[in-house]
């Protein structure tokens, strides 16, 4: 699953967060995650459940703590660790690409891999971020995305063009996720992580 041990930087929507995590452990045989996590209430709400399924939070947020949370983010890259950050939280706007996970990509040398999920049936919570359940026996998809690199000495332009191609594939992704869970089988999920070279 780790082509070179290289860690990962995973990035979604916040939508998504609890699936996200959850099926992380059925693709790599029970590894676990450092997840970003908001300081905000709802936050806990959130770390406590991922902390139920084996993963490390770190607390902090681009909203609050946000320095020493992706300083901490970048501490376990470099160790070798798998991270994952919800792109668009804590607070939003919704599906929109922030530079925490290119940030920590950068610094931590570790390519992103976008990340969406759908379900046919789902509750949806009246949230900022309309976040998703899915109900009990609905069809699930997972969809990886082909690895972006960072250059470590990438440029601000350059920070802001790598992130615009995580939006862009998030977006690509979470369409087709959707349109498959909803049974259009015109494209073709990958559940496989990706494997990146040196």
């Amino acid at each position: 699953m780790h082509r070179a041990n290289r860690p990962y930087v995973h990035a979604f929507y916040h939508d998504q967060l609890l699936m996200m995590t959850y099926s992380y452990l059925g693709q790599t045989h029970g590894r676990r995650l450092v997840v970003l996590s908001s300081r905000h209430r709802d936050g806990e709400y959130v770390s406590r459940t991922l902390e139920r399924f084996g993963h490390q939070m770190v607390r902090g947020s681009t909203a609050h703590g946000g320095v020493a949370g992706l300083k901490e983010m970048i501490r376990h890259l470099r160790n070798g660790r798998d991270v994952a950050f919800a792109t668009d939280g804590p607070r939003g706007p919704r599906h929109s690409v922030q530079m925490g996970a290119i940030e920590a990509a950068r610094l931590g040398r570790a390519p992103i891999v976008p990340v969406a999920f759908a379900a046919s049936e789902k509750k949806t919570l009246r949230s900022w971020d309309t976040f998703q359940i899915p109900l009990p026996f609905a069809r699930a998809v997972i969809i990886y995305g082909d690895p972006i690199e960072v250059p470590f000495d990438a440029s601000r332009q350059g920070m802001e063009t790598k992130r615009r191609a995580v939006q862009d594939a998030l977006d690509g992704l979470t369409a087709k996720a959707e349109a498959l869970a909803r049974g259009d089988r015109t494209g073709t999920a990958a559940r496989r992580r990706p494997r990146v070279a040196r």
